[in-house]
């Protein structure tokens, strides 16, 4: 199943290797992924051959900045010949949620998906309705430095296991990408490289239980927790990460030790997931940023500060 999710993203996608797989990371750990990185490096594509390559339910919503929070989760309408109100589900009840330009809509709007990504349920009008398993939200922003933008709040990032950060392909991948453009197949049906793999829900939540099985030795654990702590005490970090943080890690690194063919956690996974988990989850103080303290360097200088466990 990977094998296929693998072969049908890399062959509408190029040069994004190491961004393919941390998306398939988010997918198997039960997650949701954000994607960010300048208009027209493929994020929306890479969103979209995933879903087609995956025989779920697929809702896209294109977020705008009038866009309000019932037309993601539903609304009540009265029905005049039943004499009575029913709810109208909106597009969040999908197993699949292609949230575009999700940093262009109101933070009202972008409230709208706390409860859904974090309980997996909406409540509506006192109303609590479960959403369909598995449910994944991969959702795409541009920086927010582009104007028209609005910055996601920390409750909202905080709800993203993964925040993948892409950017320019090599010479080589836009070379490969130029040779094999064909405008007449841009945006219509489903490649047929993604129609093959048609994996579907079963599947799927087979793959998160065994990823959810994968062991994680007291070491480890003791690894991450220290990890954890240390953010909070780092001079250039006014807001370190959280214990959902640390639990965030623990699940990334299980699907990253399963992509790996793996049934257990080495410090080696935790290592190599710590910067998509934790990029978002960071504040640099403003002294710091004045002097050019990046949320990646203080990744980086966290795991020189931390040692590994033999």
């Amino acid at each position: 199943m990977i094998e296929q999710l693998r072969t049908a993203l890399r062959h509408e996608i190029h040069g994004q290797e190491a961004r393919i797989e941390e998306v398939l990371l988010g997918l198997l750990a039960g997650g949701h992924v954000l994607l960010e990185g300048v208009p027209g490096i493929g994020k929306t594509k890479l969103a979209k051959t995933l879903a087609e390559a995956l025989s779920l339910t697929i809702a896209r919503i294109q977020f705008t900045p009038d866009m309000l929070p019932s037309d993601v989760t539903g609304s009540v309408l009265y029905d005049m010949r039943e004499g009575d109100f029913r709810v109208e589900r909106g597009p969040i009840f999908s197993q699949v949620i292609l949230a575009d330009e999700i940093n262009r809509t109101p933070p009202k709007t972008q409230a709208a998906l706390l409860e859904a990504m974090e309980e997996r349920q909406v409540t509506l009008y006192g109303q609590t309705l479960t959403l369909p398993r598995p449910f994944f939200v991969i959702a795409t922003q541009n920086p927010i430095e582009y104007e028209g933008t609005y910055p996601l709040p920390e409750a909202q990032l905080d709800r993203f296991l993964l925040k993948i950060e892409m950017g320019y392909p090599s010479r080589e991948a836009e070379f490969d990408m130029l040779t094999s453009y064909h405008p007449a197949h841009l945006d219509q049906q489903p490649s047929a490289h993604s129609r093959q793999a048609a994996i579907d829900a079963e599947a799927i939540v087979h793959a998160q239980e065994a990823v959810s099985r994968v062991e994680a030795s007291p070491a480890v654990l003791h690894y991450i927790v220290d990890l954890i702590s240390e953010s909070r005490m780092m001079p250039a970090v006014s807001l370190g990460a959280s214990p959902r943080a640390a639990t965030a890690v623990l699940m990334a690194s299980r699907a990253h030790a399963y992509l790996d063919e793996r049934t257990y956690v080495t410090p080696d996974d935790v290592v190599a997931v710590l910067q998509p988990v934790l990029r978002h989850r960071l504040q640099i103080s403003a002294t710091a940023e004045l002097e050019g303290v990046t949320p990646q360097r203080a990744i980086d200088e966290l795991l020189h500060r931390v040692a590994v466990p033999r």
